[in-house]
């Protein structure tokens, strides 16, 4: 008997149980990925287990750590029999990293996988029909390399035995990995990880400092390279931070982000500059755009700029249309809108996003869009609109905010979304409403060897 069959026997004895004990080993074959880390297998009984490590189409022995009512987690153990779309990551810390979740599969596997994804949640969570939503959603777009595209890493911190741990999460999301790089940060910039965790190690040992998150963008096209501290307001070395970090970094910004409030909602409540510009600039296209520690911006600024090509390809903007941007952020689709249109209302909530957005629009020269701070639904235009943008959190759009856009006489909308699951939930209800369908799809990879994928989504009037 050899070892798969052994503890495929064990598996099978322990599945007629109906129980699959913390340990238990299994011997899976992987069918296909999931919108997350994991990948879907069935046991022997057809109980289906999420299971880490793997890709589709190995087999693998793995062992079981969580066991519900309906399905199992299990962790990759050993690699039976790989499968074709398993290679080799570039990065020495994919197995241990919790960034790089794909390393492991191929590029051209993640492309169809992020696909896949976006046409089942259109089936099962917006209720199209699978044909047509295998018709509606284009192959995967790849605007670039899937290593060194990341404008920005993030840095989890972590006292261990009174000592400073700087790095990134790991796998299991509980610990910290100390990395000397990041191979997702732009090629150039890699040596940043290393030089900005000593640092802050340094720093943080000989001032007993508690820091919730490190963020680092740079851009390749201006050169700017910025360092930003999250910590809870209090003393702080200010100086010396500055100093330390700007003798490792070389970095053009320095800052310090105050949060108050439980780790999961914390907010804002000030931004400190401890040296240089105190903001963070990209080129996007166009458009020279500066950002704010706090303001969200892509991280893939290729994919970025793909986004926009997208977005302005499906709308067809006209220098006599009146536009509406919503989500705005600190303007990736209202700048190029209002050097199109005639008018454009834009509408954020986070007010860091908001200043950006009016500092850049200032700095361009437009005076032909309105930057307005507040919830979309709260502060939904009251022009009306030819053309729309609508780029929301993960949480998609509220359900008042889909009946408002539905009651615009607009010719068309253009949906960039983060998740496919709030996307396809969004389409269904634009969808029941009756004014607006959905035309095109297209995935675009912003986030390589993840399972994220973002998406442009035209809808056009139904009477149009």
């Amino acid at each position: 008997m050899t070892e798969a069959q052994r503890i495929g026997r064990q598996t099978e004895d322990v599945s007629n149980e109906g129980v699959l004990q913390a340990g238990t080993p299994l011997v899976l074959k992987v069918e296909r990925a999931t919108y997350g880390p994991d990948s879907i297998a069935h046991a022997q009984d057809g109980k289906t287990v999420f299971v880490q490590g793997a890709v589709p189409g190995d087999t693998v022995e793995a062992s079981v750590y969580q066991d519900g009512p309906s399905f199992s987690r299990a962790k990759v153990t050993r690699v039976l029999e790989p499968s074709p779309d398993r290679v080799d990551s570039p990065c020495p810390f994919a197995d241990v990293c919790g960034g790089c979740p794909w390393a492991h599969v191929s590029y051209e596997a993640q492309l169809r996988a992020k696909r896949g994804n976006v046409v089942d949640s259109l089936a099962r969570i917006g209720h199209l029909d699978r044909d047509r939503a295998e018709s509606l959603v284009a192959e995967c777009v790849a605007p670039g390399e899937p290593w060194g595209y990341r404008n920005k890493v993030e840095l989890a911190f972590q006292r261990v035995r009174g000592r400073a741990v700087v790095g990134m999460h790991d796998a299991s999301g509980t610990g910290v990995v100390k990395v000397d790089r990041c191979l997702l940060l732009q090629t150039r910039f890699q040596k940043l990880v290393k030089a900005t965790s000593g640092a802050l190690s340094y720093l943080s040992n000989s001032h007993a400092l508690q820091i919730d998150r490190v963020g680092i963008r740079a851009s390749k096209r201006t050169g700017n390279v910025e360092v930003a501290l999250w910590t809870a307001p209090g003393p702080f070395p200010r100086a010396q931070a500055a100093k330390i970090l700007g003798d490792a970094t070389g970095a053009s910004s320095i800052v310090r982000v105050l949060t108050k409030g439980p780790t999961k909602a914390r907010r804002v409540t000030g931004v400190e500059r401890l040296s240089g510009a105190g903001s963070w600039s990209e080129q996007v296209l166009d458009e020279r755009m500066t950002v704010s520690a706090p303001s969200f911006f892509q991280v893939n600024t290729r994919g970025a700029e793909k986004l926009v090509s997208l977005v302005l390809d499906g709308l067809k903007p006209t220098e006599d249309d009146v536009a509406m941007d919503l989500y705005s952020g600190a303007g990736t689709f209202t700048l190029p809108l209002a050097r199109r249109t005639a008018w454009v209302d834009a509408v954020e909530s986070y007010g860091p996003a908001v200043r950006d957005l009016r500092r850049n629009l200032e700095r361009a020269g437009l005076s032909n869009a309105d930057a307005v701070g507040g919830d979309a639904g709260r502060e939904f235009p009251d022009s009306d609109a030819d053309v729309i943008v609508v780029d929301p959190p993960r949480a998609g759009l509220a359900k008042d905010v889909v009946e408002k856009l539905s009651r615009q006489p607009a010719r068309a909308i253009a949906y960039v979304s983060c998740d496919p699951a709030t996307l396809a939930r969004d389409i269904g209800r634009f969808e029941a409403l009756g004014t607006f369908s959905a035309t095109s799809v297209t995935p675009v990879d912003l986030f390589p060897e993840t399972f994220h994928v973002e998406t442009v989504t035209i809808l056009t009037r139904q009477n149009a």
